[in-house]
């Protein structure tokens, strides 16, 4: 299942992010993840939450976050839930190519929760990505 945070910059989504993270690492049964661009986020979240940074891996792609994620979840069935900070960040502002993403992500989390952060305004967004917002 995938779930979106929007907001400009600014807005408070790392903030809410932090928190869905921290209570994750709390209650869930399985392994938690976040994902993130320069590693921002290392002081702000729990020691037992698997943190990654993309550019050690060098991903600056959908297509290349898509197959990271794909072999994370296929090396790991005990991850439960995954959070994303800053997507944008990662594989840049074509909405469309965003959507597609969310897609394809869609296909091989059915059992995980991935929570994604958007820096944009949800009515810019097309409705490829909106249909992600919960």
């Amino acid at each position: 299942m995938i779930k979106l945070i929007t907001g400009k910059r600014g807005s408070g989504k790392t903030k809410i992010l932090v928190d869905l993270i921290k209570d994750a690492a709390k209650n869930t049964r399985g392994n938690v993840v976040c994902i993130e661009k320069a590693m921002q986020l290392t002081y702000d979240i729990p020691y037992s939450v698997r943190l990654v940074d993309v550019d050690s891996y060098c991903i600056d792609s959908y297509d290349k976050l898509y197959g990271f994620i794909s072999g994370m979840i296929a090396g790991n069935y005990d991850i439960s839930e995954v959070f994303v900070d800053g997507i944008l960040k990662i594989g840049g502002r074509d909405y469309e190519a965003l959507g597609r993403f969310f897609e394809m992500v869609e296909k091989i989390t059915s059992e995980i929760e991935i929570v994604f952060t958007v820096s944009e305004d949800k009515e810019v967004l097309p409705e490829s990505v909106l249909r992600y917002l919960k």
